[in-house]
């Protein structure tokens, strides 16, 4: 079996794939990619099925070999990235030859990078998913000297795609949908909640973020409190000190904690993606409204893939030019005598 060799590691490297749907009653969140957007493009670039596991990339890459040829696609956040010193485009797919060193250095726009291997990542799968649930203690970080299994590239052939560039780094207005605790803050807290110019904290994990402000602190009505109740990613909890926290992938299947709402899934990606400092402001839909943006991911992925371009490239920094085949057919070996 092919391996992908791993020769030096940020500090947020993780097997990731669309994570363990339906084991919330055992305690345990669904998890899996903090920017799932990210994995559907990486599939629909390769031509591959979205359920694979990819390497997430926290803020920082690494440097990596494979044993076999493969090709490989880069999404999510913008990484600086070459092939034995080659650029890469970002959003597009590339070939890998044998032997060769990716290096994927550290985030320019966003938090997490996603690299995606035309065969998967092969590692053990546990409760039917290869997602690292760091809370959980499900799999670990990814470490230099670690050898990951990788699945053979079945269509080596298939032409270099791209995307456009995404528009989800910035920030900007968040949607968000009322929650069974909205109404425990009075129209002026919800008003003046979303109102206020957030900044992404940096305190923040795979479990959440924390958002700052210079606009005093959000407390419930007469200091209503809360029961522990189910809580899902998008969820945005206000500590008992008026601090909101937005929940991610990795967050608890429990908490006690007011919410004030829930970032509706269309734009959670720009949650996760948001890097420090990052300006953030929140805006309600109603319940219908909140519905009518839900997308499945079937239909995500068409759209994506339909928006998928070939990708040209400059023969003349084309280092492994004569790993594709160049010409195809055969032919009298007269062509340019007949008439």
């Amino acid at each position: 079996m092919p391996v992908m060799t791993i020769h030096s590691a940020g500090p947020g490297l993780t097997v990731q794939d669309l994570g363990r749907p339906g084991w919330k009653a055992q305690g345990l969140s669904t998890g899996g990619a903090a920017d799932p957007l990210a994995l559907l493009e990486s599939a629909a670039l390769l031509g591959v099925k979205p359920t694979g596991a990819v390497i997430e990339m926290m803020g920082f890459g690494g440097t990596f070999s494979v044993s076999e040829g493969t090709r490989i696609a880069l999404t999510g956040a913008v990484m600086q990235a070459d092939i034995d010193g080659d650029p890469l485009p970002h959003n597009a797919t590339h070939f890998l030859p044998a032997g060769s060193k990716l290096t994927i250095r550290g985030a320019q726009k966003g938090v997490y990078g996603y690299l995606r291997l035309a065969g998967g990542i092969l590692t053990e799968k546990i409760m039917d998913s290869r997602a690292t649930h760091l809370t959980a203690g499900i799999g670990r970080r990814l470490q230099a000297g670690d050898t990951v299994p990788i699945g053979p590239d079945k269509d080596r052939m298939r032409a270099p795609q791209k995307l456009p560039p995404a528009d989800r780094f910035a920030g900007g207005t968040i949607r968000i949908m009322p929650g069974p605790q909205t109404a425990f803050f009075d129209k002026a807290t919800q008003e003046a909640f979303c109102a206020t110019q957030f900044r992404r904290s940096p305190r923040g994990n795979r479990q959440g973020i924390r958002l700052a402000h210079d606009n005093g602190s959000f407390g419930t009505t007469g200091g209503l409190t809360n029961v522990s109740d189910l809580i899902v990613p998008g969820d945005i909890q206000i500590t008992g000190e008026g601090i909101p926290y937005i929940l991610l992938a990795e967050c608890q299947t429990i908490g006690g904690y007011p919410r004030i709402g829930s970032v509706i899934p269309a734009d959670l990606p720009k949650i996760a993606q948001a890097a420090p400092g990052t300006p953030l402001q929140f805006s309600f839909l109603s319940v219908a409204e909140a519905d009518a943006t839900a997308t499945s991911q079937e239909a995500s992925l068409r759209a994506i893939t339909k928006m998928c371009q070939p990708m040209v490239r400059d023969p003349h920094v084309f280092a492994d030019l004569l790993g594709y085949q160049l010409i195809s057919g055969a032919t009298p070996g007269d062509d340019l005598e007949r008439p």
